[in-house]
């Protein structure tokens, strides 16, 4: 078979230009049968562009796209998926009160020789395809009522039906466990013994050298390279996109440590976790880690006041304190920033300005009323300081990238003028430049006297940032490292339960 009849699409000097922006400026790539193909950027570097492109979503302002060899023209998603491309995006694109059936056979429902909608043949093809990948539900069950996991198989079995040749991953494991991660990079091996091709888009490094044959990097609406996987490391690839290495990405100025600002005495909650003990400093890193159901987010929540702890102790300060609410949390200075920020830390469909003032609303108001002009200039000082990529204060933040939005959830604190900050995962699909602006904002706070809990489930980065590390293991605490004793083995064994 020739190197052409392998290529499942061929984009050749694709550009697409809006009113006073290109962002598509001559990228050309390629997608072999049977290939994952990994497409990297940092936010605006116009992936998310190339997708709507290839789906039919955008119109291409010019360039030529090749199916199996034949140059194709879509002008609708419908046509993009009559000719085997399938999208699997973070925001499940599902009808979430159909059933997985009537999901899977929407526009095209089998009838009955009545005439009527066959639903015995809906519900034997939905199973056939879902077992096909080791998804076992059933297939009458809502959409809305599965798991974010479960939703996200059913839509590769719903592309999958449609006998897609292409599917796009576009940060799939944004919102998932470990486990359901595994889960799908077994099915894209699955898709990949099948020629199924792949383009597999993430901010996360090691699932690139994990799942990925070949990787393309592109920069500012260009291709900047693309190589195979195996040639390249994670400093090249970083170095490409932003133009700088990982060897400074964690090296923030340290604070002088103070007294200690947070203590937890034998805090217990069912079985989420048992007796856990520490402090946390005036100018701390404090790290948190563990593996899916340690019991790290629970803990934190239980901090917050967002969930009853069952016994133990906090105090703040040097004082105890009742925290039964997140209202009495924040007003000893708490501050949470949320791992799943879309749901919990924004209103997604208000202003920056609302959103960075919702916190310390009395400060911009008066007798109830808010005052507009304390409100702007408040929400305009901090998106300057955190250098937020924001058209206005006034765009909804909806329409933000996941960096800038996790800027506006801290700006809320920092409006608030809180002191001890939890950060829940706080680099989650954000790209590799928006991180180091992330972890410049935590250096800036300890500089402030300002304190940090941070929680990461990836191991560089809380080894990277803090200055002691409280490792968890199915609700019971391991051990508490100082930065003398970080060590990848080390932490990796005591967070699956072996001292």
């Amino acid at each position: 078979m020739s190197l052409e009849h392998e290529k499942i699409i061929e984009v050749k000097n694709l550009s697409k230009e809006f009113p006073g922006v290109r962002a598509l400026d001559n990228v050309s790539f390629d997608v072999k049968k049977g290939e994952v193909l990994a497409l990297v950027g940092e936010n605006g570097a116009g992936k998310s562009t190339i997708i709507k492109i290839l789906m039919g979503v955008h119109i291409r302002t010019s360039g030529e796209i090749f199916i199996e060899g034949k140059a194709v023209d879509f002008k609708s998603p419908l046509q993009a998926e009559r000719h085997g491309l399938g999208a699997v995006y973070q925001d499940i694109n599902l009808a979430k009160d159909l059933t997985i059936a009537e999901n899977f056979y929407m526009g095209q429902l089998p009838k009955t020789k009545l005439g009527l909608v066959d639903y015995k043949t809906m519900y034997s093809e939905t199973k056939k395809v879902l077992e096909s990948i080791n998804v076992h539900v059933n297939p009458k069950s809502i959409i809305s009522e599965l798991s974010v996991a479960q939703q996200e198989m059913v839509a590769i079995g719903k592309i999958l039906h449609l006998k897609a040749k292409l599917v796009i991953f576009d940060e799939p494991t944004a919102l998932l466990t470990n486990e359901e991660i595994e889960q799908l990079f077994k099915i894209i091996l699955m898709l990949k013994k099948r020629n199924v091709g792949i383009v597999y888009i993430t901010h996360r490094m090691d699932e690139i050298f994990k799942i990925s044959d070949r990787v393309t990097v592109m920069k500012d609406g260009t291709i900047v390279k693309t190589v195979n996987t195996i040639e390249t490391n994670e400093n090249q690839l970083i170095t490409m996109m932003v133009g700088r290495n990982t060897d400074s990405m964690y090296e923030i100025q340290q604070a002088k440590q103070g007294e200690a600002v947070l203590r937890v005495e034998n805090l217990s909650r069912g079985k989420s976790f048992q007796n856990v003990n520490f402090e946390i400093k005036r100018g701390e890193i404090f790290g948190m880690f563990g593996l899916v159901g340690s019991g790290r987010t629970e803990i934190v929540r239980c901090i917050f006041g967002a969930d009853k702890k069952d016994t133990g102790t906090i105090f703040v300060n040097g004082k105890e304190s009742d925290i039964s609410s997140p209202q009495a949390a924040i007003a000893k200075g708490m501050a949470l920033i949320p791992e799943n920020r879309k749901e919990e830390g924004l209103a997604l469909d208000l202003s920056v300005a609302t959103n960075t003032n919702m916190v310390s609303i009395n400060k911009v108001s008066r007798f109830g009323i808010i005052d507009s002009r304390k409100s702007d200039d408040q929400a305009e000082k901090l998106v300057e300081r955190l250098r937020t990529k924001t058209p206005s204060i006034h765009q909804m933040v909806m329409n933000l990238s996941g960096g800038n939005q996790q800027k506006v959830v801290i700006s809320k604190w920092l409006a608030h003028e809180s002191d001890i900050f939890i950060f829940d995962e706080p680099t989650v699909g954000i790209d590799v430049g928006a991180k180091h602006e992330i972890y410049k904002i935590f250096e800036q706070l300890l500089q402030q006297g300002k304190s940090i809990l941070l929680i990461s489930s990836y191991l560089p980065e809380v080894m990277g940032l803090s200055n002691r590390i409280l490792v968890m293991y199915e609700g019971k605490q391991m051990g508490i490292l100082e930065k003398s004793e970080f060590n990848d083995e080390k932490i990796l064994k005591l967070a699956s339960g072996i001292r």
